[in-house]
């Protein structure tokens, strides 16, 4: 028996295919959600499945005590779109987000000595599970229950660059969402994120971004800092390369390449052979996807400002949120009344309704998904 730590919808799903879950009694729904971002080209890519199919028949597992084709190749492609220098695979995101903090705690130790080991993140951020992970998470609803936290965290207003310049010199970095999913679909200011990179260049912080959610082509570049125009010192990445399997990991530029050195992290499951080689087929897909996600992206947009009941659409490429009326009841009501009628779609904060579609999604779809919407939010209003 599986522990109640889920509060799960009454729903088994039994297979996908393309934009489309099927559950045990052969019902379709379309999927909004995409497993919270994670099957970014959709359920069963044939490409993806023939990749990840032929590996398993080649090499599942040998530890990173030695080098392995599909990791290589994934690590130079990752480079290559992030324009960073050097890569280290986990499993998940929170894995992700712990290696990000391990580097900027050493660089700074190496360079400055103890005591300046401060990471700074935003009111509303949400960066994982673990203890660390937890601490670093800027809403207070997650500070609870697991006590003693994490020490070194501090979390300030986001887009209030006041805030962030008054902090005093125990700072080592400074780590941002482009979009906070978790915190309610909320995009950072262009002139905030490019002051907070200027004054983390006069200070040596180091500038982070978590990239889980909007990392490999979800907000309609490969990462979500490359709207910003500024380059981070290391970003963390998960959720979409994988597309079902575990895979995540960080990306780090000249500036950390040599900080961690041998004994310093580690992994079991990290740059998974099978894992790898479906990501060398998810950056192929989406690398394709690319240029037709900002039009698909105002088209929701456009269409989501037209729900009665639905206001302050927000949110990048396939990454996008809309406040919920509280006459339409409470977003979980929302989500579940679009359940029943065949749409998978997500919540956000207390009251965002939150779309994460598979990048693959059609035009069409779309249109399907969001006339459900439509009918649902309208139907409700009372």
């Amino acid at each position: 028996m599986l522990l109640n730590i889920y509060k799960r919808f009454p729903v088994t799903f039994v297979k996908g295919k393309g934009s489309y879950l099927y559950d045990n009694h052969d019902k379709a729904y379309l999927d909004f959600a995409s497993g919270i971002g994670v099957n970014a080209i959709g359920h069963a890519h044939p490409a993806w499945v023939d990749s990840v199919s032929k590996q398993a028949g080649k090499l599942a597992h040998v530890s990173n005590l030695y080098h392995t084709e599909p990791a290589e190749a994934l690590a130079k492609k990752l480079v290559e779109i992030s324009g960073l220098s050097g890569v280290f695979f986990a499993n998940s995101g929170a894995e992700a987000n712990e290696g990000l903090i391990k580097v900027a705690r050493k660089y700074s130790q190496d360079k400055y000595g103890k005591g300046r080991h401060k990471i700074v993140t935003l009111e509303q951020s949400f960066h994982g599970r673990t203890i660390a992970t937890l601490s670093a998470t800027g809403q207070e609803k997650f500070h609870q229950h697991f006590h003693p936290f994490a020490e070194g965290f501090v979390h300030v207003p986001a887009n209030d660059i006041q805030a962030m310049m008054d902090l005093d010199d125990g700072v080592c970095a400074v780590l941002l969402e482009a979009v906070q999913g978790e915190g309610g679909v909320l995009p950072l200011d262009i002139s905030y994120v490019q002051a907070v990179a200027k004054l983390c260049e006069a200070r040596d912080w180091l500038l982070l971004f978590d990239e889980v959610q909007t990392g490999i082509g979800r907000t309609g570049k490969w990462f979500g800092f490359q709207h910003f125009d500024v380059l981070p010192d290391a970003i963390s990445f998960a959720k979409g390369i994988g597309s079902g399997l575990p895979l995540g990991g960080f990306i780090v530029g000249e500036s950390c390449k040599d900080v961690l050195g041998f004994g310093d992290h580690g992994t079991t499951f990290g740059g998974n052979p099978i894992a790898c080689a479906g990501a060398l087929t998810v950056l192929e897909v989406v690398e394709a996807l690319l240029p037709e996600i900002e039009a698909k992206s105002a088209y929701v947009r456009d269409s989501l400002q037209q729900v009665k009941g639905l206001s302050q659409v927000r949110g990048m490429g396939l990454m996008m949120g809309a406040v919920v009326d509280e006459q339409l009841g409470s977003v979980g009501e929302v989500v579940q009344a679009l359940l029943e009628k065949g749409l998978v779609i997500l919540s956000a904060g207390n009251d965002v309704l939150r779309l994460l579609p598979p990048l693959t999604i059609s035009t069409q779809e779309i249109e399907t998904g969001l006339a459900l919407i439509k009918e649902v939010c309208e139907g409700r209003r009372v």
